[in-house]
């Protein structure tokens, strides 16, 4: 089904739950297609501690880099 976006305001709640039942949607402007209306599919949830054990911090990790520091606060300190 192909709408115009001023229909398409006119009647969104009626195009989404289309939508949501698996009725394919364009949303139109000047009868050109821009969008499709799709429903939403959580992808899930993330997981945490990937690379647990794979990456070691260094012990210098936290140091100053004088390098770095001029960068940021020039040469005085």
């Amino acid at each position: 089904m192909i709408v115009n976006i001023s229909e398409a305001k006119t009647n969104l709640s009626k195009l989404v739950n289309m939508a949501f039942h698996g009725e394919k949607i364009v949303i139109a402007k000047n009868n050109l297609p821009l969008v499709e209306l799709v429903a939403h599919h959580p992808e899930g949830k993330r997981k945490l501690g990937l690379l647990a054990g794979k990456f070691v911090v260094p012990d210098d990790f936290c140091d100053e880099d004088e390098a770095v520091n001029a960068i940021f606060y020039g040469n005085e300190q």
